[in-house]
């Protein structure tokens, strides 16, 4: 286990640089983001980038994205890299989904002080990530982890070998992170409380996103249910699969893995 602010699984080909502003969206250690401008006058497309880590606090934290996100500015990309609580240090269900809901706000806020395009904002979320990078984009009803809310308004999301369906993948999930990750993190098993499974599957209700990219290397695809559900509101879902590429190598720039998709991401930030 990596101490939580380690470049956890990278391969550091491209040092990170100092984030332009370290924004505050909460009062707990955890609840801040880094940003990074490109140089130039813009505006420039904004990617926020959510990590990994199997929601258990004291794996990762938003550090080992930093290098991906530098990658990104080089290439004229706006980013917000965000740390959140895990299980462990107050996160899981609802308190990482509270910390995701509240990150989201410092989109219009950056929006307003920097030369960001708030019409091209793309949510990139690597393994336990690709939820929040899913999630924020949809509403939710009541039952929702942080009850109702509306779906945030961005144009696309990137997942980085992350699930499509948290509850539908579990298996394969829990697999990847070798301990069981899913149920802690939501509380209970999904037989036990199936309602709260359903609450963020996108089989009950599809983000609302104008194209959805998976890069996957150790998870398999979604399945085609869970591809037919994510599209149903007329959004495309794309899927490059990496087979025998590490977890890592899709996220580190410089990584002959990451340089074969890359191209794709920027079509879908750009």
């Amino acid at each position: 286990m990596q101490p939580n602010n380690a470049t956890y699984g990278t391969d550091a080909n491209l040092a990170a640089s100092k984030p332009d502003a370290i924004l505050r969206y909460a009062d707990h250690p955890r609840g801040f983001a880094e940003l990074r401008v490109p140089q130039g006058k813009g505006p420039f497309p904004l990617a926020v980038i959510y990590h990994g880590g199997c929601w258990k606090t004291g794996i990762a934290s938003q550090a080992y994205m930093a290098p991906l996100a530098t990658r990104w500015q080089q290439l004229g990309i706006a980013t917000l890299n965000v740390d959140y609580r895990e299980v462990g240090d107050g996160g899981g269900w609802p308190g990482s989904f509270k910390d995701w809901a509240a990150s989201a706000r410092l989109i219009d806020e950056v929006a307003a002080k920097y030369p960001i395009d708030r019409a091209r904002v793309t949510l990139a979320g690597h393994s336990a990530g690709a939820l929040p990078a899913q999630w924020l984009a949809r509403a939710d009803g009541p039952g929702g982890p942080v009850g109702a809310r509306s779906a945030l308004k961005v144009r696309g999301s990137i997942v980085l070998d992350g699930p499509g369906d948290v509850g539908a993948e579990q298996p394969a999930f829990d697999a990847l992170c070798q301990f069981s990750a899913v149920e802690p993190f939501m509380g209970a098993a999904p037989a036990a409380d199936p309602a709260r499974y359903a609450a963020i599957s996108p089989a009950t209700r599809a983000p609302e996103l104008a194209q959805i990219l998976f890069v996957q290397a150790k998870l398999p695809a979604p399945s085609a249910a869970t591809q037919a559900a994510l599209a149903r509101d007329g959004g495309t879902v794309t899927v490059r699969e990496n087979a025998g590429a590490s977890h890592f190598a899709i996220i580190t720039p410089g990584n002959p893995v990451y340089e074969a998709n890359e191209a794709a991401m920027l079509a879908v930030i750009k």
